[in-house]
């Protein structure tokens, strides 16, 4: 090996070779700087047969591998995903042997590799970035040493092996590398596993994707689980089950349901590309029949459920009345007795509740709820226990500048005009009443059908003719002021504000115009 510190001749600098390709910037790093503290390794033995290409003969097709006779003591493999179409026993095969497994079968590869034997080979393999064989002879800082023919670094991150223990057990494999740095002078050679194997990941993602078609119904393994959803492997390539497809029931984590490496059957549902990159969705719920196709007929309006508030939002919430059925509870059919303005002030997630069908639509798969309906409605009998005429003690529960409305009973209010608050004139009810107080009103009018009340404050104040006639009987002998006189009949005010009609005698209000008159109380206005 060339001293990294001696001058180079202008010969040797001619003799280096560049990387038709950009290098990872791991690979920069001398190979004779790592070595240089690292006593030579003892070369292993090289595999009598690694990198010749072998006639195989396909004995057994699994699901999820492919045996080969190659002439050896122990069988070769091949996974069943580097075959663009599966092959049948007896199919002849050109492979080349990469390996052992733990189990001692050949592993085995459809790519045609070479051992490279001088420095002419290396830089023809270098020039034209074809594959090489190599044995992983020893584990060093930074990485490992790998013999090509000659001795080669290969750095740790571009080996494809992250683990302690497996990079020890790595020690003694053959591998399949590219060469990405080649200096003849230095004899300073860098390889890369890693890139190979991410170009066979994707040729067998490219395949296996341009063999996916929406609508497809395929089979996988569960990979990973998040809350959103779990990634199925569907043989090379990952696809998102979202949660919302899992089933047509409420799922709220892929976990409750899923497990890690459970196969599922599963429909591709949507393939995009998004920024270069294609994305698969599936749903496993498409596989079922919705719970809508047998339960169309089962509810009927009228009806009473009980159910789970699954979802609450401002403007109602909704119900789960079987998995795959739910209803929804507006906020205007949750209380008789009050204005609800958000679902969250009257239910809340996970609650049980029972409600009646107001209303079913199949086809848009849509029920509608109501919660008060389960309490009676209030507007039912009121007419039959509030008339006209009748006093009642209610609570003020809003004002309006038209007038005040007043809780009668649980669910059912009235109101009060402006007009029926005082005989004075008022501006706005908040002169006379506040919200809260409780006042006494007559019942003027009641429409159960159009849930409407009219209720009077002013006609329950005394006037000065009930005074008057709580102070004076039929028979009494009052006294008041003749004001007006026509065809015999006068009109008499014996009060402020009272005034009775009588029948007079012409003569004698000529002889004593200002006697006493003789009221009868009952002509009394």
């Amino acid at each position: 090996m060339a001293d990294p510190n001696a001058p180079q001749s202008q010969a040797a600098t001619e003799s280096k070779t560049q990387a038709p390709a950009q290098a990872p910037a791991d690979a920069t790093e001398s190979f004779n700087e790592i070595f240089s503290q690292y006593e030579r390794d003892r070369k292993r033995k090289k595999s009598e047969d690694g990198g010749k290409q072998l006639d195989g003969t396909v004995i057994v097709v699994t699901g999820e591998s492919v045996l080969l006779d190659i002439g050896f003591k122990s069988e070769g493999i091949l996974p069943l995903t580097a075959f663009a179409e599966t092959p049948k026993p007896g199919d002849k095969l050109k492979v080349s042997v990469k390996g052992r497994d733990p189990e001692g079968y050949y592993e085995l590869s459809l790519f045609k590799v070479e051992q490279p034997r001088d420095w002419s080979t290396l830089e023809k393999a270098f020039a034209e970035q074809t594959p090489i064989m190599g044995t992983v002879t020893g584990l060093i800082k930074g990485g490992f040493t790998v013999d090509v023919g000659v001795r080669a670094f290969m750095p740790g991150s571009r080996s494809g092996v992250r683990e302690a223990a497996e990079m020890e057990k790595f020690v003694g494999q053959q591998i399949r590398c590219r060469i990405i740095k080649l200096d003849v002078a230095d004899e300073d050679i860098v390889v890369d596993r890693r890139v190979l194997a991410e170009e066979e990941e994707r040729l067998v993602k490219d395949q296996r994707f341009s063999e996916i078609r929406e609508g497809d119904t395929v089979t996988g393994a569960v990979r990973s689980l998040t809350d959103y959803g779990a990634f199925v492997d569907l043989g090379g390539v990952d696809a998102l089950l979202h949660v919302g497809e899992i089933s047509w029931g409420r799922v709220n984590k892929s976990a409750d349901v899923l497990s890690l490496g459970q196969q599922v059957e599963v429909r591709v549902l949507k393939i995009a590309t998004e920024g270069g990159k294609k994305r698969i969705s599936v749903g496993m719920k498409q596989l079922q029949a919705h719970p809508w196709d047998a339960m169309a007929e089962k509810y009927k309006a009228g009806e009473r459920v009980r159910g789970t508030v699954t979802r609450v939002m401002d403007f109602g919430a909704f119900v789960e009345l079987e998995p795959g059925i739910e209803g929804l509870i507006h906020v205007s059919e949750m209380s008789w007795a009050k204005k609800v303005r958000k679902a969250s002030d009257m239910l809340k997630p996970g609650e049980t509740v029972e409600a009646v069908i107001l209303g079913v639509n199949a086809a848009e798969r849509r029920i509608s709820l109501g919660l008060k309906q389960t309490l009676g409605d209030p507007w039912a009998d009121i007419g039959q226990k509030l008339k006209a005429g009748s006093v009642i003690d209610g609570t003020v529960t809003s004002l309006t500048k038209f007038g005040a409305f007043v809780q009668v009973t649980e669910g059912v209010e009235g109101m009060i005009h402006i007009s029926e608050f005082s005989e004075k004139r008022i501006n706005h009810p908040s002169e006379v009443v506040r919200v809260g107080q409780t006042v006494k009103a007559l019942v003027v009018a009641v429409d159960p059908e159009k849930r409407l009340m009219k209720l009077s404050m002013k006609q329950l104040i005394p006037t000065g003719l009930d005074d008057y006639l709580a102070e004076h009987k039929e028979g009494d002998v009052v006294t008041g002021l003749l004001t007006e006189v026509s065809d015999g009949s006068g009109s008499v005010e014996l009060g402020d504000g009272v005034r009775a009609s009588c029948h007079i005698l012409t003569q004698a209000v000529k002889e004593e115009p200002k006697a006493e008159a003789n009221s009868d109380l009952s002509s009394l206005s």
